[in-house]
């Protein structure tokens, strides 16, 4: 697929005036400037963020009155409960809840909803457990807000509902009690985008300050804070940043057992956003993907060292489970859709019946990057179409949904990633409605926009520029990899590997030599050929081998120089 490549248009007296301040390299300076990072204080929080940095929790809409309820639960030895969702923003938003109020002295249950029976957010037979366990009060994390008739059930039973959520608002609010979510059509907290857990930590920084408790009891969460957060895909920008910046610090000393057991497992031997969204996010989400979802849960909860690696163990198995089954759909999908010749469409709509809808949501995703189109794929159970869906920038899919809405028993998310329910009998209809929408945008125009941050020479590349770029770390969406132009580069050594998947090569700019390598790029080994000059574009990474490192430029699009 053809590439669109793209400078950002940044200002070079900007970019001078900002490296001369904070004495930072030109190459770090444009790049801050291209994440449209550009007064005095958001380039100081940007670089350096503190404590101080996060936004008054009481400008959000109903905090008053979610922390009040609170404290007189905490008062009053009632029965609180969490629940939340199976993913990592859930697992780490139910974790922090409940240990903060645990540390109030106060009996707190959670619930998790199963992903493959009960699939996302409330339901009312989980309404009806709760009930019998004489709940007093309920607060959902990372779900709700979309539950207007599971509210209005739990209501009716006796008990209040307190809902936190960082999810799109409809066109109604749940009936509970307090409603906590950035996105209302009357918020007025500054910053949108906060993930699942970052709501939670505004609601235990604001029952601390509340309460007259130290900050360091709520800031001691920071390091969960920030694996949900960073997991979330949500903008690393505004408070996100701060969360995810102060965090990655907290969890180098974490004192979570769990989580210094699974990162230990992952192998990654730098702590980096890197490290999260590759080695800590993937292993928490097999849980709930494989239908385990208690079990990350009780590895973060976890007291003891012998619980942490047992429980560690089990979810390298479940991932390992959850990657082999992920290839088997993969595959098969791809066949269909080159059979179909779906990829000539302006939307890919397809489903199988043995396909597992823990990890269809992952193959779509992997759809979705292949023919660059909107992807939805359904898992069928008897007459239901259970799915997921990721989408392409310039196509908003929950919108696309919501033109759909009468052949739908079910659907959530936003604009990049949905979750669906219709039943069977509606399919076609569904697909060729979503079809006609995604045509109205003109998606087989779109053509995917590698955005360059800088054009470098291979004489300047060393390693002191390549270790300067982890002061913008964390990466992550909206402060994504820095991308370089290097142009021009002669190929010494060029060969597939992983059987034709990879590019390798050695590349050459008179006496100096680097290596590259290009993940899924193993296709362009047969068009180019030693001693071609070529322009690549790519990220600078070091990489380490039996004692030696090295820089190594990871290839995203290769083109011959002209």
């Amino acid at each position: 697929m053809i590439k669109k490549w793209e400078f950002y248009n940044s200002d070079d007296n900007l970019v001078d005036d900002i490296c001369e301040k904070y004495n930072l390299n030109k190459v770090i300076g444009k790049i801050i400037v291209n994440r449209n990072v550009v007064n005095d204080e958001d380039v100081r929080i940007f670089i350096t963020p503190t404590r101080d940095d996060f936004n008054d929790p009481f400008l959000f809409k109903g905090m008053d009155i979610a922390v009040e309820r609170t404290i007189k639960a905490i008062n009053n030895k009632e029965k609180i409960l969490i629940y939340g969702d199976y993913d990592v923003d859930g697992i780490t938003s139910t974790t922090v809840l409940k240990k903060y109020l645990m540390d109030r002295g106060i009996s707190v249950d959670t619930y998790i909803p199963n992903r493959l029976h009960e699939g996302y957010g409330l339901n009312k037979n989980a309404i009806d457990k709760i009930k019998e366990k004489n709940i007093d009060l309920i607060i959902t994390v990372d779900c709700g807000i979309s539950a207007i008739e599971e509210v209005d059930y739990a209501v009716s039973l006796g008990m209040d509902v307190i809902v936190t959520d960082h999810h799109e608002v409809g066109e109604k609010l749940p009936n509970a009690l307090a409603v906590i979510d950035a996105k209302r059509k009357d918020n007025t907290y500054p910053f949108r985008s906060l993930a699942g857990v970052g709501v939670v930590f505004k609601l235990i920084q604001a029952l601390s300050i509340k309460l007259e408790i130290e900050p360091e009891e709520y800031l001691k969460y920071l390091d969960l804070v920030c694996i949900g957060t960073i997991s979330d895909i949500v903008p690393l920008e505004g408070e996100n940043r701060t969360i995810a910046k102060l965090g990655l610090m907290l969890i180098k000393v974490t004192r979570n057992l769990g989580l210094r057991e699974l990162i230990k497992s992952s192998g990654y031997k730098e702590i980096d956003s890197n490290t999260i969204s590759f080695g800590v996010a993937p292993r928490i989400n097999a849980c709930g993907r494989m239908g385990h979802e208690e079990e990350a849960l009780k590895l973060f909860l976890a007291e003891d060292l012998e619980s942490a690696t047992k429980i560690t163990k089990e979810l390298n198995e479940y991932n390992t489970l959850r990657q082999s089954t992920e290839k088997a759909i993969y595959e098969e999908a791809v066949q269909e859709i080159e059979r179909k010749h779906l990829d000539e469409n302006n939307s890919i709509v397809l489903g199988g019946k043995r396909w597992h809808h823990g990890v269809i949501g992952i193959v779509s995703s992997k759809v979705t990057d292949k023919y660059y189109k909107p992807s939805i794929l359904l898992s069928f159970e008897d007459d239901i179409a259970k799915g997921s869906g990721r989408s392409v920038p310039g196509f908003d899919l929950y919108e696309g949904l919501t033109k759909c809405e009468d052949l739908l028993e079910k659907y959530g998310g936003h604009s990049m990633a949905v979750g669906l329910t219709l039943k069977k009998e509606n399919l076609e209809k569904f697909k060729e409605r979503f079809e006609q929408i995604a045509k109205e945008k003109n998606i087989k125009e779109l053509v995917p926009i590698i955005y360059i941050d800088d054009e470098l020479k291979l004489k300047d590349i060393n390693m002191d520029l390549v270790k300067s770029l982890s002061i913008l770390e964390p990466f992550g969406e909206a402060n994504k990899v820095p991308l370089f132009l290097i142009k021009n580069l002669k190929i010494d050594s060029i060969r597939a590997l992983s059987e034709g998947r990879h590019l390798k090569l050695t590349l050459r700019d008179e006496n100096f030599v680097i290596n590259a390598i290009g993940f899924e790029l193993g296709y362009l080994a047969e068009e180019y050929r030693i001693g071609d000059r070529i322009d690549v574009v790519g990220t600078l990474e070091v990489n380490s081998f039996n004692g030696f490192s090295s820089i190594q430029i990871n290839m995203k699009d290769i083109r011959k120089s002209y």
